[in-house]
Order: C-alpha cells, then structure tokens, then sequence
C-alpha cells in the first residue's frame, strides 16, 4: 500500500471514525482502525461489534493495500503534523508515515483479524433532510432512559403512523416526540441514542440531506463520505402515546425566553428539594407564577403575565422544564396541565411538529 492524503483530511476523518474504537475491550483488534487503500480513496473504518463508522477520504493511491493501525496513536500523531501532504507506505505489518520533517513507522496488525464491516440488506429506505433529522434527535434524545436495566427505553422509536414517520423518547419521567416527514413506508425501530449522538457529531456541515436504510436487526445512515451502522435494540416499544393527554384543563402561553428566565432562578433555590418548583396559575389575576423554597437559603416567586384558562397548580423539576425549553423552536411556547398529578404538556404555539411531556412532582 502506497498512497498520499492530506493532513487535515485524514486527521479529520482519524477522529470521526475512532469515536468506536474502544481501549476497553477483550478483543485488542477493535482498539485499531482499517485503512484500505482502493482505487483514489482511503477507507477508514472502526467498530465495536455494535456501532461501526467508516468514511472514505480522496486520496492519491499509487499501490492499493489495507492494515489496521492502533486508533489512540495514529489518531493523536496525525493530529499534531502541520498541514500538508502525507505519504503512508506499507512494509509488512509497518506503517510508514512521511510528511515534511517527520517520519514515523507505526506498527499495524493484518486485517484478516478486524470483524468484516456489516452490511444491510433488504432494507427500507428514507431520505430526510439533514437540519431536519439533526434536530429531530436533538429534541427526542434527551428524554431518553440512561437506565440499562430497561435496555428498551436507551433508544429513539422510529415509527410511522397514517403515513408519517415520527421519533420518539422516554424514560419514565419524561417524553418527547417530534413528527419528522410523510412516507409510505412502514417502520418500527428502536435505535441506540449512543449512536444517534454520533450521527449529530459527525454530520458534516456541507451535508444536505442523510440516507437511513433499515431492516430488522440493523439501522444505517449515509452522512456524504461517512456511513454508521448499528444494531437496533431488540423488544417492543411501549405505547407511549397513552401518556399524552388529548386536553388540559390549565393552559397558557408565555415567551420561550422569558419563561426560561424565571425558571433557571428559581432553580436556583431549589437545589435543596430536588430543583422542584411549583407553578400556580390565577385568572383573577392574570398570571402564571413560579415558587420554589430552600429551607436554608430562602424562597423565590417570580410572576409571568398570562392569560390562563383556569386556576391550578402543578409541581415539576426544574431541570426536566428548563431542558425541554431548551428544544423547542418556537418563540412561545404553550404550557398545559390537568391537576397536579396529571402528565404537563409543552409545545410552541402553533407547531403541531414537536410535543414535549414532563410528568410532575408529588407536592
């Protein structure tokens, strides 16, 4: 193998692939990364036997050949060279690298030891706009379940119903679920949040729109030169949409911004009791008002001008509140609930895409 690559080309993709290669494993293979050389480009690729990425980099191949190289070493080597061209010769198992002033040889292992890199088939196939499915698992990823023990609820539900494809997420505590786009396709699949974060981190900026192609046991997406496999995770989803209520007795609006304020503040006194606060709305007086106690540091009442639909209370934490205004996109937002023990529903006025649950605090 003989080839020459940029810099900063390789550094990049060294770094987008390497997310995989895992030091803590009992197969030392998976703590490298693949680099084939084919026809005018260099295939990084890497795996943990759940999740694999590979991109493919432009190249100048004078002599195809493939090696795996320690991910650690050559990712933290190539990222500290200048910028410029680097030339990579493979001798046997040895990797030389050359570039202007520094030559180095990193020991590889054979390929023949790296796991074959999966392949889907019999796949149904989406194309989504790249901002769409970005913010998508932006909104639904954090109401995901952190708990292994419920390995069901770790993931995003992709599913479709009367022809629309919608994301959703829950840990018990919490829901979100964001309407992504119309298809005639039918879809059930739970994947992993771990690899939709790696989707968000390595989406290019210049990427238009992703390629989801799924079958039973795997999920993958087609990121420009980068590509993510994963497995899905096996079970039923529940059918969260039981917890969703179809009215609430208690509903007003109020400014994104603003809301958001008074509650970061009164968070800020309700450290002591788990950051519960307490929201009170009165029509007499045309407010929504938020209160929050610390026993050893004192209280806090902020009041919000609203026009609510009736009087009522209703306990939340504060952080579950603050991290779902964080996600929606409208600039007001709508606030519904039934009685203190009833699930809180969020969305911004007027966007019928995007719904967000907060089940409240026993008061």
């Amino acid at each position: 193998m003989k080839l020459e690559v940029t810099q900063e080309n390789l550094s990049r993709a060294l770094s987008t692939v390497s997310r995989v290669a895992h030091a803590k494993t009992s197969l030392p293979i998976l703590n490298n990364i693949l680099f084939r050389a084919e026809k005018n480009r260099l295939v990084l690729a890497a795996t943990n036997l759940e999740v694999a990425i590979t991109e493919h980099v432009g190249a100048k191949v004078v002599r195809e050949g493939v090696i795996t190289i320690p991910a650690r070493l050559v990712g933290d080597y190539v990222a500290n060279l200048p910028k410029g061209t680097i030339t990579l010769t493979l001798d046997g198992t040895k990797l030389h690298m050359e570039t202007e002033n520094y030559k180095s040889s990193l020991n590889g292992v054979v390929s023949d030891e790296f796991p074959a890199l999966p392949e889907i088939t019999d796949a149904t196939t989406l194309v989504i706009p790249a901002n769409t499915i970005k913010r998508a698992i932006q909104q639904t990823i954090l109401t995901v379940s952190h708990d292994e023990t419920r390995p069901i609820l770790t993931g995003v539900y992709f599913h479709t119903t009367d022809g629309t494809l919608y994301m959703a997420g829950t840990d018990g505590y919490r829901l979100s679920e964001r309407r992504v786009l119309e298809t005639t396709e039918t879809i059930q699949a739970i994947v992993p949040a771990a690899t939709l974060q790696d989707v968000v981190r390595v989406m290019p900026d210049d990427c238009d729109e992703v390629t989801m192609l799924i079958n039973e046991q795997q999920v993958q997406f087609l990121l420009g030169d980068v590509t993510i496999t994963s497995r899905l995770i096996d079970g039923k989803y529940p059918d969260y949409r039981q917890l969703i209520p179809v009215e609430n007795e208690t509903v007003f609006k109020a400014d994104k911004d603003e809301l958001n304020r008074i509650v970061k503040i009164a968070s800020l006194f309700a450290r002591e009791s788990g950051g519960s606060i307490t929201i009170t709305t009165d029509t007499t007086k045309s407010i929504a008002s938020i209160h929050s106690l610390a026993s050893q540091l004192g209280e806090n009442t902020s009041e919000l001008s609203t026009i609510p639909t009736s009087d009522g209370a209703i306990t939340l934490n504060s952080r579950y509140l603050i991290e779902a205004l964080g996600v929606v996109d409208a600039k007001e937002i709508e606030f519904g609930f039934s009685g203190k023990l009833a699930p809180c529903v969020i969305r911004g006025t007027g966007d019928e895409m995007y719904i967000h649950i907060i089940m409240p605090l026993k008061s």
